[in-house]
C-alpha cells in the first residue's frame, strides 16, 4: 500500500512511478465509496500525474474503458461495475477555463450530474474555482526526485496540504451540494461572501 507519513486526516505517500500513482488512485476509490464524500480534488503542475491517478481511481471503480485527460473535452463520464454494483465516474479538467465564472458553471453542472448518478467526481485544476468545494478529498501531486510525492487530505483534514493562497474553504452538506454551489457562485459573481 506504500508508506504513509503522518497521522490523522492528512498523510503523504511516496510514489516511485506511474504504477504507484495508479495504485494510490485504486486505494482512494475504495475510500471514496466506503467513507465518502465522493468528491476528489486533484492539484499539481502539468505532468504531475493527476490523470494517471484518475486511471487508478477508475480501475478501483471497475471501469475498464481507457481513461484519458479531459483537457479538451473538459469532462468525461465513465461507468463500471464493482462488487456487482454499477459505479460511475465524472472526470473534470478545469485547466483550460481561465475565467472563474466558466469553471464554476461547468463544475456546478458536473457536480449536479455526479450527485444524480451517485458518481465519484474527480476534478483536476480546482484552483480555477474561486472557492474550494467541501467536503472533499484533496490530493496534491508534486515531482520529487525520480518519482512523485502525494499529499492527501481527507475531508476535514488539516496540515499537510495547505489552502492555496487567496483560496477559501466552504463546508457543503453533500445532499445540498449543488444548490449551495450555485449560491456560492452567484454570491462570488455579485462580489459577496458565500
Amino acid at each position: 500500500m506504500g508508506e504513509f507519513i503522518g497521522c490523522g486526516q492528512s498523510w503523504r505517500r511516496q510514489l516511485s512511478d506511474a504504477a504507484a500513482t495508479r495504485a494510490l488512485g485504486g486505494d482512494l476509490a475504495e475510500r471514496l465509496l466506503e467513507q465518502g464524500p465522493r468528491l476528489l480534488l486533484l492539484e499539481g503542475d502539468l505532468g504531475a500525474g493527476k490523470t494517471c491517478l484518475v486511471q487508478g481511481l477508475a480501475q478501483g471503480l471497475g471501469i475498464i474503458e481507457p481513461i484519458t485527460s479531459p483537457t479538451f473535452a473538459l469532462a468525461q463520464h465513465y461507468a463500471g461495475q464493482r462488487a456487482g454494483r454499477t459505479t460511475d465516474l465524472v472526470h473534470l479538467d478545469l485547466y483550460r477555463l481561465e475565467q472563474p465564472a466558466s469553471a464554476e458553471e461547468l463544475f456546478a453542472q458536473e457536480e449536479e450530474e455526479a450527485l444524480a448518478l451517485g458518481a465519484v467526481l474527480a476534478v483536476e485544476w480546482p484552483e480555477r474555482l474561486r472557492f474550494t468545494p467541501a467536503p472533499a478529498w484533496r490530493v496534491h501531486l508534486a515531482a520529487e526526485g525520480e518519482g512523485r510525492l502525494a499529499l492527501v487530505q481527507e475531508p476535514g483534514g488539516t496540515g499537510v496540504d495547505p489552502e492555496p493562497e487567496g483560496g477559501s474553504s466552504h463546508s457543503i452538506n453533500p445532499s445540498f451540494a449543488s444548490q449551495t454551489t450555485v449560491r456560492m457562485i452567484n454570491s462570488a459573481r455579485a462580489g459577496g461572501n458565500a
